[in-house]
C-alpha cells in the first residue's frame, strides 16, 4: 500500500490545526546532542517517561557521553537503563551507536556529512532503524527529515486518510515532498502529532474537544 492518496492540502491543514492548538513545542527534550542520540535508542518500544528515568540514571552516574557508554561493561549499562525496558538489548544498541559516533570522529565531524550519508551510516548501526535514524537526524543534526512513528500511522488512519499501516519510506517521502524542507518545521510537525496522540488520539481515543474533530472520519462515526 502506498501513500499516494495523501496530498499537500490535507497535510497543510493538519499542521495548521495542530500548530494552532498546541503552539511551538520544545522537542526533542535533551540537554545535549549526545543525550538526544541516547534518548532515541532508549525510547524504542516504550513511553518517553520510562526513557527519562533511564537518562536520569545515566546523568546521575555522569555517563551521558559516548565515551563512557562505550567503555562500560554491558551489564552495568543495562542495569542503569533498566527503567527503559529491554535493557540488555538497548545496552548493546547504545554501545554500538556510541562506538560508531567515536569511530567517525564525533558529532562535529558527522556534522560535515550530507543528510544522505548520515542516514545511510546510522542505518548500518546495530539497532538503529528508520524511525530512530530520522529522530537523530532531525533533532540532533537539524536535518530536514520527517519522523514516521506509530502515532502518525494511527492519526492518519483515524482521519480516514489511509487504510492500514503504510510503508515507512513512502509515507516519509510524502511528508517531506509536500512540506517545507526545514528541520524546524518537520521536527515541529512530528512533535505536534506526538502531543496530539498523548492528549486525544490515544490507543483508546478521547474525542471530546479534539481540535481535529471536524475533519476526522473516526469522530464522525455514529455511536
Amino acid at each position: 500500500m502506498t501513500a499516494n492518496h495523501l496530498d499537500k492540502n490535507k497535510l497543510d491543514w493538519l499542521f495548521r490545526t495542530l500548530n494552532s492548538a498546541y503552539g511551538d513545542l520544545d522537542w526533542w527534550p535533551a540537554e545535549t546532542r549526545i543525550e538526544m542520540l541516547i534518548g532515541a535508542v532508549l525510547v524504542q518500544n516504550t513511553a518517553w517517561t520510562n526513557a527519562e528515568k533511564a537518562i536520569a540514571n545515566l546523568r546521575a552516574r555522569d555517563w551521558l557521553n559516548a565515551e563512557s557508554i562505550h567503555a562500560l561493561p554491558q551489564s552495568e549499562l543495562a542495569s542503569a537503563i533498566r527503567p527503559a525496558g529491554y535493557f540488555n538489548i538497548k545496552a548493546r544498541r547504545l554501545q554500538a551507536l556510541c562506538a560508531w559516533v567515536i569511530q567517525q570522529g564525533g558529532l562535529v565531524t558527522l556534522d560535515e556529512w550530507t543528510t544522505k550519508e548520515l542516514r545511510e551510516g546510522l542505518l548500518c548501526v546495530h539497532g538503529v532503524g528508520p524511525e530512530t535514524a530520522d529522530c537523530i537526524l532531525v533533532y540532533a543534526f537539524n536535518r530536514p527529515v520527517f519522523v514516521v512513528d506509530a502515532y502518525t500511522q494511527r492519526l492518519l488512519q483515524r482521519l480516514g486518510w489511509q487504510e492500514g499501516v503504510l510503508d515507512y519510506e513512502s509515507l516519509r517521502a510524502v511528508f517531506e515532498s509536500t512540506q517545507p524542507q526545514d528541520a524546524g518545521h518537520l521536527g515541529q510537525y512530528h512533535a505536534l502529532i506526538v502531543e496530539h496522540a498523548k492528549q486525544y488520539c490515544r490507543a483508546k481515543p478521547s474525542c471530546s474537544g479534539c481540535p481535529l474533530a471536524r475533519g476526522c472520519e473516526y469522530t464522525a462515526r455514529p455511536c
